[in-house]
C-alpha cells in the first residue's frame, strides 16, 4: 500500500527503507522522529517503511502538512461550473430564474460559469425581443404564457439590490418540461452520435435570462463564441458575434468570453478543418472586436478548448499559441475520462483511470510554458463519461471518487480553475437532475467550497508499503491532499487546515496526525452513500444524517462531528470525507 503524497509523481527511495529487524515499538518511534525532521527541513518525499515479520495487518499512516509557504495557489474561483447550450434546445433556460436552482447556484459561488459545449459553434444570436411573433408560431417556451407573470413579487423584493428575478414554477409547468425534455433529449442524443448538429437561436430574451441566472446567483459568465461560421478564405465571419456583443454592452453585461468548443473536432463536426495559427487569427480578430467596446476593452479572453492532447491536438495547440499565446488569459482544454465505453460501478474506483489526467496536464504545461511560461492554465468541461454520461452511475456516489481526485490532482499540479461539465442540463454528468435535486457531485462540490481554500499544501506521510512485484506498479488506492481552510468560512480561524481523503480501498485506514497537526481538534466531514444502492446511490449522508434541501428550499448546515484531540482518523472503506484541523496557526493560511 503506498500512500499519495502532495505530488503524485514523487516515488520512493528505495535505499531509505530501515532494517526490517526493528521492533515494532523501536520502529514506530523512528518513524515519528523521521517525519518531523523531514517536515522542518522541507522534504516532500515519501517514506516507505518496509513490512515487518510478524507484524499484523494493521496500517497506522502518519501524516504531517508544510505549513510556513504554500506550494501552489489557485484561482479563488478554482472550482466553476458550465452550462450546455443544449439547454436551449431542450428549454430548460427559461426555468433557470428558478428560486430552487439558484439557491443550488449560490451555493457554490464565487465562480466562473461558461455558457459553452458541443452546440457553441451552432449557436446564431439574434436581436428579437418576441421571437414567437417573429416565426408566426409558439415560441420555445410556448407553455410560459408571460415570462414576467412567473415571477415572484416577494422574492424579486429579497434580491432587489441585485435585481435579480426569481420565478416559483407551478409543479404542473415543470412535469410538461421534463416531458419535452425527454423527447428532445433523444433528439440530442441522435445529433451527438451521427455528428450532424442543427442550428441553435439564442434570442436577446435568452441572453437576459442566462445573464439574469449568472448575475443572481454571483457567478461571473464565460460566453463561448461560434467559431464555425467562416468566410471563403477560412476566416472567421465575426458578424453575428458583433451583434451580440452589441446587444451585451447596451445591457451593461460583466461578460468574459471565448471562441468555439474543441477546435480539433471541427472537420468531423463541419467538415472544415482549422488549424493552430488560423484559430490564432481568429482570437486576435475577437480582441480587436472587444477593445472598441468600452466595456469589454478589458474583458478577460479564454482559450483554445481544445479536447484530449493527443499528437493532433498538441500540433494545433502550439500553433495556436505561436500566433495567440500572449491574447488568450488562460489556455484551456476539456478532459473525458471514460470515452464511449460500457461503464461499471467499479470503473470508478480504477486508480489508473484516476491517474491519467496527471500525463495530459504535462502534455499541456509542456507547450504552454514553451511560449508563455507562467500563464494560467484552465481544466474546461471535467467529465465522467462522453455522450451526456451514463444513467445510475455518472450520477452516483461513485462517481465522486474521481471529481474529488480532479480537484485534488489539479490544484496540486499548478491548475488554476476547473470548470464541471455541467451544473444542470440532459444527461447524466451533472450536479443538479431535472427534479432540481443535488445529485452526489453537487454535496461533494458544496462541501469543497465551504471548506477549501486556494492555497495548496505539501503533505508528508509515512506507512507501511508492500514490496512491488517485477513490472507490477503499486497504485495509490490512499489519496491524501491538503489545503488552508477557506477564509471565508466563520466557523474556522484563520491558519486552520483542511485534508481531504479518498480511501479506495476495501478496508478501513487508520491515520495518525503527526508534526505540527499533532494533538489538534479535527471537524470531521464524511460523505457516505445513503439507501440501500450502496455506490449507486444518487444521495448521501453527512456524519451519518442524510443530505436534503430543506423544506423552504434554502441548503441545510452542514454539520461537522467533532473528534477529540490526538485522536487517530480512521478512515472507512471506499469512502471520501474533509478534515479540519483546527488552531493550527499555519504561517501559509494566516494572510491572503
Amino acid at each position: 500500500m503506498r500512500v499519495l503524497c502532495a505530488f503524485p509523481e514523487a516515488m520512493p527511495s528505495s535505499n531509505s527503507r530501515p532494517s526490517a529487524c526493528l521492533a515494532p515499538g523501536t520502529l514506530y518511534l523512528a518513524l515519528l522522529l523521521h517525519l518531523s525532521l523531514s517536515s522542518q527541513a522541507g522534504d516532500r518525499r515519501l517514506l516507505p517503511v518496509e513490512r515487518v515479520p510478524g507484524l499484523k495487518e494493521k496500517t497506522l499512516i502518519l501524516l504531517d502538512v508544510s505549513t510556513k509557504n504554500p506550494v501552489r495557489t489557485v484561482n479563488e474561483n478554482f472550482l466553476s461550473l458550465q452550462l450546455d447550450p443544449s439547454i436551449i434546445h431542450d428549454g430548460w433556460l427559461d426555468f433557470l430564474s428558478s428560486k430552487r436552482l439558484v439557491t443550488l447556484a449560490r451555493g457554490l459561488s464565487p465562480a466562473f460559469l461558461r455558457f459553452g459545449g458541443k452546440r457553441t459553434d451552432f449557436l446564431q444570436f439574434q436581436n428579437l425581443r418576441n421571437p414567437a411573433k417573429s416565426r408566426g408560431g409558439p415560441g420555445p417556451d410556448y407553455y410560459l404564457k408571460n415570462y414576467e407573470d412567473d415571477i415572484v413579487r416577494s422574492d424579486v423584493a429579497l434580491d432587489k439590490q441585485k435585481g435579480c428575478k426569481i420565478a416559483q414554477h407551478p409543479d404542473v409547468m415543470l412535469e410538461l418540461q421534463r416531458e419535452k425534455a425527454a423527447q428532445m433529449h433523444l433528439v440530442l442524443l441522435k445529433e451527438q452520435f451521427s455528428n450532424t448538429y442543427s442550428n441553435l437561436i439564442l434570442t436577446a430574451r435568452s441572453l437576459d435570462k442566462l445573464y439574469n441566472f449568472a448575475d443572481c446567483s454571483g457567478l461571473h459568465l464565460i460566453f463561448a463564441l461560434n467559431a464555425l461560421r467562416r468566410n471563403p478564405n477560412n476566416s472567421w465571419n465575426s458578424s453575428s458575434a458583433l451583434s451580440l456583443l452589441k446587444y451585451s454592452a447596451s445591457k451593461k453585461y460583466n461578460i468574459s468570453w471565448e471562441l468555439g468548443n474543441e477546435p480539433n473536432n471541427y472537420r468531423t463536426m463541419h467538415g472544415r478543418a482549422v488549424n493552430g495559427s488560423q484559430l490564432g487569427k481568429d482570437y486576435i480578430q475577437l480582441k480587436s472586436l472587444l477593445q472598441p467596446i468600452r466595456i469589454y476593452s478589458r474583458a478577460s479572453l479564454y482559450g483554445p478548448n481544445i479536447g484530449r492532447p493527443r499528437k493532433n491536438v498538441i500540433a494545433l495547440l502550439d500553433g495556436f499559441m505561436k500566433v495567440a499565446g500572449s491574447t488568450v488569459d488562460a489556455v484551456t482544454w476539456q478532459h473525458c475520462y471514460i470515452d464511449g465505453r460500457v461503464v461499471k460501478v467499479m470503473d470508478f474506483l480504477k486508480t489508473r483511470l484516476l491517474d491519467t489526467l496527471s500525463d495530459q496536464i504535462r502534455k499541456i504545461q509542456k507547450v504552454v510554458n514553451t511560449y508563455t511560461p507562467g500563464k494560467k492554465i484552465w481544466l474546461e468541461g471535467v467529465v465522467t463519461t462522453s455522450a451526456g454520461g451514463t444513467n445510475n452511475l455518472s450520477d452516483s456516489y461513485a462517481a465522486g471518487f474521481l471529481w474529488l481526485n480532479t480537484l485534488g490532482m489539479l490544484a496540486n499540479q499548478g491548475i488554476d480553475v476547473v470548470i464541471r461539465h455541467s451544473f444542470f442540463d440532459h444527461g447524466y454528468n451533472h450536479l443538479v437532475d431535472q427534479n432540481f435535486n443535488p445529485l452526489p457531485d453537487y454535496w461533494l462540490s458544496l462541501l469543497y467550497k465551504r471548506l477549501i481554500g486556494p492555497k495548496v499544501l505539501a503533505v508528508h506521510v509515512a506507512g507501511l508499503q508492500r514490496k512491488p512485484r517485477p513490472g507490477r506498479v503499486i497504485r495509490d488506492k490512499l489519496r491524501i491532499y491538503a489545503h488552508c481552510t477557506n477564509h471565508h468560512n466563520h466557523n474556522y480561524v484563520r491558519g486552520s487546515i483542511t485534508l481531504f481523503i479518498i480511501n479506495l480501498h476495501r478496508s478501513r485506514k487508520k491515520i495518525k496526525l503527526a508534526g505540527t497537526l499533532r494533538d489538534k481538534l479535527v471537524h470531521q466531514y464524511l460523505l457516505q452513500p445513503y439507501g440501500q444502492e450502496g455506490l449507486k446511490s444518487k444521495s448521501v449522508q453527512l456524519n451519518g444524517q442524510p443530505l436534503v434541501m430543506v423544506d423552504d428550499g434554502t441548503l441545510p448546515e452542514l454539520k461537522p462531528r467533532p473528534l477529540r484531540a490526538g485522536r487517530t482518523l480512521v478512515i472507512p472503506p471506499v469512502t471520501m470525507g474533509f478534515y479540519v484541523v483546527k488552531n493550527v496557526n499555519a504561517l501559509a493560511c494566516r494572510y491572503r
